[in-house]
């Protein structure tokens, strides 16, 4: 998923551009900048790229703003094999996730307004790293990011639901699509 979200700082305004995996909520390209050219935008999606490991089939979603719609855009994603999926307006709550990703970084971690672009930068990698490695989510039985990030990479499985009708675990391996697919091994 991907969107964009203001930074305001003392010289002027900035902009943060994520993306981040929906499944394990992990933020895995970012990218501060001045304007919001689709060059500056598709820094984010580059640096995702770049990092990813492992050849899975890749969906991007985000909403319809110009810089996810312009031809350099979409031909990053040609060129890396990846389905488009936008929203079908202008509806936050179709860009849910992105969303929350967006307020958690400006509500929990960007509190102080930084003085330049350079500070707003150094804030920014600083809350991602934070937000990855040490927020326990609830969505991820309060689990980090990062670590149902590497479980997922590294085929280990992670444990995220109960099974209600036996009360045993079930542990999603990294060939289930998401934790909700179905695909899962029963443990006690």
């Amino acid at each position: 998923m991907a969107d964009i979200t203001f930074l305001p700082t003392r010289s002027g305004m900035s902009h943060v551009s994520l993306v981040t995996d929906a499944y394990s909520r992990k933020i895995v390209g970012h990218h501060v900048h001045e304007s919001l050219r689709s060059e500056d935008v598709e820094q984010a999606l580059r640096k995702a790229l770049r990092d990813r490991s492992g050849r899975l089939p890749l969906i991007h979603h985000c909403d319809r703003g110009i810089q996810y719609c312009c031809d350099s855009y979409q031909e990053l994603h040609r060129r890396h094999g990846i389905q488009c999926s936008m929203t079908d307006g202008y509806d936050c709550y179709q860009n849910a996730l992105a969303e929350r990703v967006n307020g958690i970084l400006r509500t929990e971690f960007l509190l102080v307004r930084p003085g330049s672009l350079e500070q707003a930068r150094t804030r920014v990698d600083e809350s991602v790293e934070i937000y990855n490695q040490e927020r326990p989510h609830l969505a991820l039985k309060y689990k980090t990011p990062d670590a149902v990030h590497r479980a997922f990479r590294d085929e280990i499985g992670v444990n995220l639901f109960r099974d209600q009708t036996c009360g045993r675990l079930r542990v999603y391996s990294a060939s289930a699509a998401s934790p909700g697919s179905g695909r899962s091994t029963s443990s006690t």
